[in-house]
């Protein structure tokens, strides 16, 4: 399994960002598909999740209305896009293989800083 995460950066807060998950390794379409977080000095919280065909989206009630989660089961992709951004935003996002509620694999990650 290899999951690699880009997009991240230093944006202001309301700005957009938009995270990519690039998937190798497995066969992508028969799997539930994460992103989660990790700010300094806190726990792993999950912040989006989709089904392995997409019909199914689960958000954090903290990222509801602001992010969107999709994927492209053709490129082995999986999007996170952030809008919106707050400095509570601020973390290392992973993408993860699995669902909500299941623990996987999940890439080196992708810094996100949200800051005036």
């Amino acid at each position: 399994v290899r999951l690699v995460e880009s997009g991240g950066g230093l944006v202001q807060p309301g700005d957009s960002l938009t995270l990519s998950c690039s998937a190798s390794g497995f066969t992508f379409i028969n799997y539930p598909m994460t992103w989660v977080r990790q700010a300094p000095g806190k726990g792993l919280e999950r912040v989006a999740a989709i089904s392995n065909t997409g019909i199914s989206i689960k958000y954090a009630d903290s990222v509801k209305g602001r992010f969107t989660i999709s994927r492209n089961n053709a490129n082995n992709t999986v999007l996170l896009q952030m809008n919106n951004l707050r400095p509570e935003d601020t973390a290392m996002y992973y993408c993860l293989q699995g669902s909500w509620y299941t623990d996987g694999p999940r890439g080196q990650g992708t810094q996100v800083t949200v800051s005036s």
